[in-house]
């Protein structure tokens, strides 16, 4: 208050003592007025609650054997390293740091501070300093030229000088003018906590997305591991395909088997080698993917990634935590509480304007017709005292942008609790697709060893003349369809514990701890 009051002291010091004393006697009440009255309206933001059920169902959690899921608090700052798979951790670092919608996350970041910045000015006084020069003419065929011309040509008595009208006639100006409206009803301030809020929002939405790479390049790494298994299950079965194919040519030839037996082997060969294009297919397209996530042109990847490896596996637990964790933990959750702050602010700054709002404007400077005449006291000119502008007839404008705002303060509100709902939906169907993929990959396993010992049997049947050719082919077809089968269990499930993690919402805290340390 008292600092407040010397800069407006060193404003009217300029004038006269007479000329002081009154815009004193004018500025004192409104000054106090200022710091009596002077508070922060609207509405003040109060932390939503999250409106979570208490633990997951009981379907979510059903496991019989396998990896299961628990409801202890999880540790997903860095869930990948739960594979252990070091290319993974490798991948998903690198393109951390190099993904181009991060960079523009990380760009709309610095945007809302630099808001933030231009907000919190809106506070401080501005001062501005001027300089111009104009040569001036007034038309003579107006009352205001035809007056200056007649005084300008007076003739008086010996000795009387008469004023001097020049016209045209030149204006030499230099100055500072300096304003300043205090923010009486915390419009400012309001503006400042919603122009935060944004921030706050602009860096959950990085850490949104930020999931989001690493599931991306999880799901693409294991989609390119699973489509190089099948790879390697159907050369695998290819293999043993022509084996086949040379036994009934043999068969053939000893008059043991016929040419029918021949043709069905030659297209079962066939047909197993024209699934080996698609997977080609599929591997190429998803390390062109990888290379995408990664900022990297198209085959990067290729010599790093052609080599085939296993499916990242499960780990034997997956801890989850209860689903009130996930207000805390994901990052859509927090910046739709963001959101939800800004637009309370945003209430603050449409109340504010309801209010009458005080100005101080004080130019100051020198005006003459010569240049040299701007250093002399009567070339000074100032002005000083404040403005106050009250709200009369707005047309209703004013109450609307109340109205306005608290409708977008309930939509906001409305917004995070549906996010929070969705976020415990994602979770509960994740940890639901996790536990029948393992059940349904269990299965599978039963089914792809029954089928090995069914082709064996019906191989070694074949060659003693006990069976025909069409038990073989049919058993051939079921092991290869059970085994790809099992391939995609397995890389569904490793995707479907992907899937979770990220609808747990961790991998961002890291990312996090770093731009605090910055």
């Amino acid at each position: 208050m008292g600092g407040a009051w010397r800069t407006v002291s060193s404003v009217l010091s300029h004038g006269s003592p007479l000329t002081t004393h009154r815009l004193r006697a004018l500025c004192v009440p409104v000054v106090h007025l200022i710091f009596l009255s002077a508070c922060t309206v609207g509405p003040d933001f109060l932390k939503p609650k999250a409106d979570t059920p208490p633990g997951w169902t009981d379907t979510a959690l059903a496991t019989k054997g396998g990896s299961t899921a628990v409801p202890v608090s999880p540790s997903t700052e860095e869930w990948w390293q739960s594979f252990r798979d070091p290319e993974l951790t490798s991948l998903i670092a690198r393109a951390s740091a190099a993904n181009l919608d991060l960079k523009e996350a990380g760009l709309r970041i610095t945007e809302s501070r630099l808001q933030e910045r231009i907000a919190a000015a809106a506070e401080l006084p501005s001062v501005d300093a001027n300089a111009s020069y104009n040569i001036n003419r007034f038309s003579t065929e107006t009352a205001q030229g035809s007056l200056f011309g007649a005084l300008g040509n007076i003739k008086g008595p010996p000795g009387f000088v008469a004023p001097n009208f020049p016209n045209p006639y030149d204006q030499f100006q230099t100055g500072f003018d300096a304003s300043w409206e205090p923010d009486v009803f915390g419009g400012v301030k309001r503006s400042e906590e919603a122009a935060a809020a944004n921030t706050e929002t602009a860096i959950e939405q990085k850490h949104d997305a930020l999931v989001s790479l690493e599931g991306e390049v999880a799901h693409a790494y294991i989609d390119l591991r699973g489509a190089q298994a099948k790879l390697a299950i159907t050369e695998e079965n290819l293999k043993t395909q022509r084996e086949t194919l040379a036994l009934t040519r043999d068969r053939r030839k000893a008059d043991l088997g016929n040419d029918l037996d021949v043709s069905n082997a030659s297209a079962q060969v066939t047909v197993t080698r024209s699934q080996q294009p698609q997977l080609q297919g599929e591997i190429a397209s998803d390390i062109n993917q990888l290379s995408l996530l990664l900022a990297l042109q198209p085959g990067a990847l290729q010599g790093e990634l052609k080599t085939a490896s296993a499916v990242p596996p499960v780990p034997p637990q997956v801890p989850v935590g209860l689903p009130g964790d996930l207000a805390r933990r994901r990052p859509d959750i927090r910046a739709a509480e963001a959101r939800l702050h800004a637009a309370t602010a945003q209430v603050g700054v449409a109340v504010a304007s309801l209010y009458p709002s005080i100005s101080f404007n004080a130019p100051f400077g020198t005006q003459a017709e010569r240049m040299p005449m701007l250093a002399s006291w009567a070339a000074v000119f100032f002005q000083a005292g404040p403005t106050v502008t009250i709200p009369i007839f707005e047309g209703g404008k004013l109450h609307a942008t109340v109205h306005l705002q608290q409708a977008e303060e309930k939509e906001a509100a409305v917004d995070y609790a549906k996010t929070v709902l969705g976020a415990v939906h994602d979770v509960e169907n994740s940890l639901v697709a996790y536990s029948t993929e393992q059940q349904h990959r269990q299965a599978l396993e039963a089914t792809v060893a029954e089928n090995r010992r069914a082709l064996a049997l019906a191989q070694r049947r074949y060659r003693d003349g006990l069976t025909t050719f069409l038990d073989v082919l049919d058993a051939q077809r079921a092991v290869l369809a059970t085994q790809l089968s099992l391939a995609d269990s397995t890389q569904a499930l490793s995707t479907d514990l992907v899937a979770l993690y990220k609808a747990l919402g961790g991998g961002w805290e890291t990312d996090a701890k770093q731009a605090a340390a910055k």
